[in-house]
């Protein structure tokens, strides 16, 4: 009986590793949790605020990727692949629960892609302050409140944009929205966290 080739799983896209856990070797699924267990379990905190929790979804989330792997088409990424699958079992998780959130289906004030994209959260003076630039300061844990009143959907969206630093063209592959959805929400729940924000700046 031969032994399968020994393989430096360093030296392999996602893809080929997945190519190697389709074929059931054991190897590549502990590849591939090695690779992403980290930011599945970032991106479902920041989304469920619990570390307990975020630990269950996460493993919830690496059970689904094992059940689900022949499903994966390797034209995608696989990081929207998984990330998908964790933000599905947070948003679920979140749902069932039945959690406050705001609900920011007004019309925006932007009309087109080029307006929303114009439109920014706005902190001071600057005219673009992402998320991350004042997530150490005094205003931290308010903007990580704000985010955490959003419907689930907003705060997928904001979290994946400005926080994990996602591109447009993936936050919709990975939330399986238009590109101009996913632009709206952010504009939608940008606009609502500035207002939260500016209300907990006059407290």
């Amino acid at each position: 009986m031969s032994h399968p080739t020994p393989v430096d799983w360093r030296l392999l896209t996602d893809q080929e590793v997945v190519r190697h856990a389709v074929a059931g070797r054991e190897a590549a699924y502990r590849e591939l949790i090695r690779r992403y267990q980290r930011p599945v379990f970032s991106l479902v905190y920041r989304m469920v605020r619990d570390r307990e929790l975020a630990e269950d979804l996460t493993q919830e989330t690496f059970v689904k990727v094992l059940n689900a792997i022949d499903s994966y088409r390797p034209e995608y990424r696989f990081s929207s692949w998984i990330f998908k699958i964790a933000n599905n079992a947070s948003i679920d998780h979140l749902r069932r629960r039945g959690l406050d959130t705001l609900s920011l289906d007004g019309s925006p004030h932007a009309e087109t892609a080029e307006a929303i994209e114009a439109t920014t959260l706005q902190l001071g003076d600057t005219a673009e302050s992402p998320l991350e630039e004042v997530a150490n300061r005094e205003l931290g844990d308010q903007i990580e409140a704000a985010i955490n009143t959003l419907r689930p959907e907003y705060r997928s969206c904001i979290i994946l944009r400005h926080i994990e630093g996602r591109p447009y063209e993936e936050i919709a592959e990975i939330l399986e929205l238009p590109l101009g959805t996913v632009k709206t929400y952010i504009h939608r729940a940008r606009n609502e966290l500035r207002i939260l924000l500016a209300d907990t700046r006059e407290d």
